[in-house]
């Protein structure tokens, strides 16, 4: 397990999680001690990732900040509702001109490129097309009238990916995150080649916490299904109790909550000719908020998330217990921070991986039965799609519907089937929104890959009996919950 990443980047920021979570078990933090074991991971005789060992250890020095909550750089005003950030350090290998005149130039007779530039941009070089950036517009012209190929077009992965244009870049060339336009979604963290951009950690305050004698809660995205290969479901939720969490209970549990209560909605919402928008994706959610207002007010669900849903059921029953949602995305860090949020701390499954890791605790090698447990629907909800059967499934059980769904599958598709809702030629009762291809097993702080994890699923779940979500909800009840955003239990 302590060997789960090929991208190195993420393994040094692993390997920096698991000598801070080590140190926070056993007691104080010492940020020099941190920063002098991030050192050695660099030493002089290693190999080069960077240009030279100090820039390499500038990075090291960045990502224990951001391990230990802290902004990446001191000088950095800290915005706690900003999750992803930049390391500065780090970011500096990405292919700065969007357009590039490459060696399969063969500065040929028909200078198809120097016909095309409507700017004058292009002029033939002593062996090749050469381009003046102090002219050119990135239209790409001459790459589309190039016969060989020979000019590309490469737009910076962090910016190619975030689906808000929430990405530009300073007069270094470094990355920049518009705060105010970015949802928190982690797409531009999934996609540096360079591990330039990252979360903020909040795994010191919960080991804090645990050690504290604090009853603390943890709850678990229906995702962690299959992260951990050869381990039952059973397996993962007492090896998280085993760190010192009173509890770890399925955030599925929530899900089917949350599918009933969605299903209320959306019969209200086909009454009245407006397709609903689910609540569950929190990037999804931030950019309706952010970038489509008017959608957000008439036509996003009200109901919480399945992490509000269990974690207010928690704090029911056990008014003074702190409630930890353990799960593969970023943007719940920033949905913790809500004013209707009772969850008190957001770790991912990374920093699970580091705590477990830290602690000597494998997994697999746990004992552990199956105890009472949520629908099959309600564990769906960690793929693309099943959000909306699960609604679609409580309707039926209360004899209702068919309603009709699009899935969103990615925050792309999630921004263009919103920009068909504000054009009027929506034709679906409900749109599903997923900011991960795929859904929360591929959210970018997961530790396997969705392919592995969907299967592990299916295969675990096969062996349960199909119970219905009211059936859940008789089991786990909600009665007392309130399951609507922007009310919470004091």
């Amino acid at each position: 397990m302590s060997n789960m990443f090929s991208h190195e980047s993420r393994q040094f920021k692993f390997d920096i999680l698991v000598s801070i979570c080590k140190q926070a078990f056993e007691g104080d933090v010492d940020e020099d001690k941190v920063q002098a074991y991030a050192k050695n991971l660099v030493s002089l005789d290693g190999p080069r990732y960077r240009c030279c060992v100090y820039k390499e250890r500038e990075v090291l020095r960045q990502r224990v900040r951001l391990a230990m909550g802290k902004m990446a750089r001191e000088e950095i005003e800290p915005n706690e509702r900003q999750i992803i950030h930049v390391i500065d350090a780090a970011c500096d290998g990405c292919s700065i001109k969007k357009i590039r005149v490459t060696d399969n130039c063969r500065k040929c007779m028909a200078k198809s490129c120097l016909a095309a530039c409507r700017f004058g941009a292009i002029h033939i070089g002593t062996t090749r097309s050469e381009i003046d950036y102090t002219k050119c517009k990135e239209c790409g012209a001459c790459a589309r009238a190039c016969p060989y190929s020979a000019i590309v077009v490469t737009e910076r992965p962090c910016y190619a990916h975030c689906p808000v244009q929430a990405i530009s870049w300073d007069e270094h060339d470094i990355a920049v995150i518009d705060e105010k336009k970015c949802i928190n979604c982690g797409q531009c963290e999934g996609a540096c080649p360079f591990g330039a951009i990252e979360d903020v950690s909040w795994v010191v305050p919960v080991i804090q916490a645990i050690r504290m004698g604090t009853p603390v809660y943890a709850v678990v995205a229906p995702s962690i299904q299959g992260q951990f290969e050869n381990t039952t479901l059973p397996q993962v939720l007492k090896s998280v109790e085993m760190l010192g969490f009173t509890k770890c209970v399925e955030v599925a549990v929530g899900a089917d909550a949350v599918a009933e209560f969605e299903y209320r909605e959306l019969a209200e919402h086909k009454k009245s000719g407006k397709p609903m928008t689910t609540s569950c994706c929190p990037g999804f959610v931030n950019m309706l908020r952010i970038h489509f207002p008017k959608l957000y007010e008439e036509n996003k669900s009200t109901t919480v998330t399945p992490m509000e849903a269990i974690a207010r059921k928690i704090k029911n029953e056990h008014p003074d217990a702190g409630v930890v949602f353990i799960g593969p995305c970023l943007a719940k860090k920033q949905e913790a921070m809500e004013a209707y949020s009772v969850v008190d701390y957001v770790l991912t499954y990374e920093e699970l991986a580091a705590m477990l890791i830290s602690q000597g605790i494998n997994p697999e090698d746990v004992k552990a039965t199956e105890e009472e447990y949520p629908s099959v629907y309600g564990r769906n909800f960690a793929f693309s799609g099943g959000v909306a059967q699960a609604v679609a499934e409580a309707a039926k059980e209360h004899n209702d519907g068919p309603y009709t769904a699009f899935m969103a599958n990615g925050a792309m598709e999630c921004k263009k089937q919103l920009q068909i809702i504000q054009a009027g030629k929506f034709t679906f009762d409900i749109l599903e929104g997923m900011c991960c291809p795929g859904g929360c097993i591929a959210g970018p702080a997961c530790i396997s890959d969705a392919v592995s994890v969907k299967g592990r699923m299916a295969k675990e779940n096969m062996t349960t009996d199909k119970k219905t979500i009211q059936k859940s909800l008789e089991i786990f009840s909600f009665d007392g919950v309130d399951m609507e955003v922007g009310k919470h239990v004091e």
